[in-house]
């Protein structure tokens, strides 16, 4: 009997935001060798077909590795991989941590092709479309950031079943959606006429800008543009020989 196809997208999905989950987990280290696709047969009650075509997928987005008669295997870092001086921060963990109540505005949702002439965007869209998101995250009920991102589709197809009314973009990407590399862009604006009217300020006040793109592999995921006020946000990033960088 033929599976609607409704059934069998939703169980690639599970199969896959399962593995994905216990590799950001560090349940699956870097190099440990995923069960067989006879053990994941018999884990998920599918076909080989099904279970063929979401390590397939896994392998061509960098997060695992499938070695011939050897099994496929968590994807270990590449040795000229980029490494981020900030890490890719939740606000929302951010702003509790520091004491106070978050709350998260989506401010407009729409699906759009990218922009002519827009690097990121057109990296981030590939062949595909974008989700364009614009939300305003507060602290205490003030405007704590607005922020502008762009996911694209062809990379994360799922988000498009997401309202995003509850959970911040970003809170869900780093839930749902290894990352293997990010490249980040901190400038100091002063706000227009609209942002100053979104964060509440007078136009021309000075604020803090960060722009991140991140990549799960080779493919592009999001591009990301935060507006902070200067006055209540800093950045401090801590480093030490061998060790990864630190965002406070």
């Amino acid at each position: 009997m033929t599976r609607p196809r409704a059934t069998v997208v939703s169980l690639n999905q599970r199969i896959r935001d399962d593995i994905e989950a216990r590799i950001r987990s560090g349940e699956w280290p870097p190099g440990h060798r995923i069960p067989s696709e006879h053990e994941l047969m018999a884990r998920y009650g599918c076909s080989r077909m099904t279970v063929n075509k979401v390590l397939s997928m896994l392998a061509a987005h960098g997060v695992i590795e499938r070695r011939r008669r050897a099994g496929s295997f968590v994807a270990r870092p590449h040795p000229h991989i980029e490494s981020v001086a900030l890490d890719i921060a939740d606000i929302p963990l951010e702003v509790t941590q520091r004491g106070h109540d978050y709350r998260f505005q989506l401010l407009s949702r729409r699906k759009r092709r990218p922009r002519r002439g827009h690097g990121p965007e057109m990296q981030v869209a590939g062949d595909g479309s974008l989700l364009v998101l614009q939300s305003l995250h507060l602290s205490d009920s003030a405007p704590f950031a607005l922020e502008e991102r762009v996911i694209g589709l062809a990379a994360v197809p799922q988000a498009q079943q997401q309202p995003f009314d509850r959970i911040a973009p970003g809170s869900w990407l780093l839930q749902h959606v290894p990352w293997t590399r990010a490249v980040h862009r901190i400038s100091a604006v002063n706000a227009d006429a609209e942002q100053a009217r979104r964060l509440q300020v007078e136009a021309g006040t000075a604020c803090l800008v960060i722009e991140r793109q991140t990549w799960r592999g080779e493919q592009p995921i999001t591009y990301v543009r935060q507006m902070f006020l200067g006055e209540a946000y800093d950045l401090v990033a801590r480093f030490a020989p061998g060790r990864p960088a630190r965002r406070d």
